[in-house]
């Protein structure tokens, strides 16, 4: 008895990645419309799956460059730009085997996407630490040095010491780690990239945390950057605690 399309839907739909093509040839000679626009599907899937796998494993350049080294970290840090908020930034290790696949910059992602990617990261990596600089001492200090706190911090904050740091851009003053500064760094290192995930949820968290604390401002939605909607708030009402004096002076 001939077995039904629906039946051959869910085989296909049960089956992990390493089964799909075992499944397409089992049924590479069924005739049926309905089945050669199933197999036609998932051998797309299959094509995109690979083109990710290698895009991945395109982005392990520098870890296995240095893969003499057993903790090698990546370095990341966000908001930067921010009216208000503080400045955030992330050391992440990832295991040698890290099988984690979309893992990219973190602004070239979804937000539905970066919280996927921001749990298998807190469960995989070897060691996550996040550091976190606040407004106030971010217009005491200038935003650059704010930036190198929150990296030392991130670093500290670590379980593990690493034995060498692949940064973002930037060689971190006061550092006795080895740094290897790689310009745009969280399109080319996957543990830059996974480092910029963690930082960029972290502190999109709390931003939406203080929308509920000052909501007059929108940072559930802008973060605490420039939108329009943020500089009439300003305008309108004058700055909340957690604004950077230093970065508003042209709106009030």
């Amino acid at each position: 008895m001939e077995i039904r399309i629906s039946d051959v839907k869910k085989e296909f739909a049960e089956a992990d990645a390493n089964q799909l093509v075992q499944i397409i040839n089992k049924y590479r000679n069924d005739n049926r419309v309905g089945v050669i626009k199933l197999i036609q599907n998932y051998e797309k899937e299959i094509e995109k799956l690979n083109k990710e796998i290698e895009r991945t494993e395109k982005m392990k350049t520098y870890e296995n460059k240095f893969r003499e080294y057993s903790y090698i970290c990546g370095v990341d840090e966000v908001g930067r730009g921010p009216l208000a908020g503080p400045v955030v930034a992330c050391a992440v290790i990832l295991p040698k085997d890290c099988n984690i696949l979309y893992i990219n910059d973190s602004k070239q992602l979804s937000e539905k996407k970066r919280e996927e990617l921001y749990d298998e990261i807190m469960e995989q990596a070897v060691a996550v630490g996040v550091g976190s600089i606040p407004p106030s001492h971010i217009d005491e200090i200038n935003i650059l040095q704010a930036t190198f706190e929150a990296m030392r911090q991130a670093i500290n904050n670590l379980s593990i010491k690493p034995d060498i740091l692949l940064n973002d851009a930037v060689t971190i003053p006061k550092v006795d780690i080895r740094q290897v500064p790689i310009i745009k760094g969280d399109a080319k290192s996957i543990s830059i990239a996974a480092a910029s995930i963690i930082a960029k949820v972290t502190r999109d968290r709390l931003m939406v945390a203080y929308d509920k604390v000052f909501p007059r401002y929108g940072f559930a939605s802008n973060k605490g950057y420039g939108s329009k909607e943020h500089i009439e708030a300003l305008k309108e009402y004058g700055p909340s605690l957690i604004h950077r004096a230093s970065f508003i002076k042209n709106f009030i």
